[in-house]
């Protein structure tokens, strides 16, 4: 189990926790509340522009953790593959101009397209970008998605996959994300930690709610639902990854909420259940 944690030195918030605010405000309520990171999703980004999120960011003061997302790389035509390399080119130039070392990849998925096919498509998409993101100096990281988002969001859903990629990949400029709300239920996951190791790019954190009332939006707060967080963060930190934890809620019920009365819950769950 992990030691218990008394600040708020490794907390980043993704914006999508607190949809309704747009990037400046997260930025100033985040940066107000003690939070040290944030991780900037595009659609925050985009009323902005990556020039001016960039100038929002460093006036912040918060360490830009990283990008989400790019990925979405099979597609049924050569055409909508090398559209999506191109857009993953731009979330790279996006990334470098806010100051995020990375970008989180949710490689994608088509009814259609056996699993098989569209995993190579992802490899082969990635390997296609990752030229461009070591001139940028920014790295990808491939996160699984939990297998009820295998037929349209990702065909990456175990963190055995992910790091087959990244081995079949052979880039340092590669890795993976460990989502506990994704790879909890997974009995092999505690040894797939230990074999990414150094290819941890980053650690998100939620809960699982029992019922869950929608399979996208209803992601529960730290510590009321059944993830063991401290155990998985406890096998993430033995596996070398001393980064940001990052609180990534989708939540349709959270987002009606008060935002501010939601940060201050954010941080009390934090130290309470992480």
């Amino acid at each position: 189990m992990a030691q218990p944690i008394t600040d708020y030195s490794r907390l980043c918030i993704h914006t999508m926790t607190t949809k309704p605010w747009s990037l400046k405000e997260a930025a100033d309520a985040y940066a107000k509340a003690g939070v040290a990171g944030i991780t900037v999703w595009r659609q925050h980004l985009e009323p902005f522009g990556a020039k001016e999120a960039g100038t929002i960011m460093r006036d912040s003061g918060l360490k830009v953790v990283s990008l989400c997302r790019g990925g979405f790389f099979p597609a049924t035509s050569s055409a909508a593959r090398e559209e999506a390399k191109t857009d993953n080119r731009r979330a790279i130039d996006e990334a470098a101009e806010i100051g995020a070392p990375l970008v989180v990849l949710v490689c994608g998925a088509v009814p259609g397209i056996p699993l098989p096919v569209a995993r190579q498509q992802i490899i082969d998409g990635i390997a296609s970008v990752l030229p461009h993101a070591k001139a940028a100096g920014v790295k990808l990281s491939i996160e699984p998605l939990h297998p009820m988002f295998a037929d349209n969001r990702s065909a990456v859903n175990t963190l055995e996959q992910a790091n087959n990629m990244v081995v079949a990949l052979g880039s340092e400029w590669a890795g993976v994300t460990v989502d506990v709300y994704h790879l909890w239920w997974d009995a092999h996951l505690e040894a797939e930690i230990g074999r990414a190791g150094k290819n941890i790019l980053s650690f998100h954190v939620c809960d699982w709610r029992t019922p869950t009332r929608d399979l996208l939006n209803d992601r529960g707060m730290m510590g009321e639902g059944c993830i063991n967080i401290p155990q998985i963060r406890g096998w993430v930190e033995r596996a070398g990854f001393n980064g940001f934890i990052e609180v990534e809620i989708f939540s349709n019920e959270f987002w009606a909420q008060d935002q501010q009365q939601l940060l201050h819950r954010i941080q009390r769950a934090y130290r309470s259940h992480v």
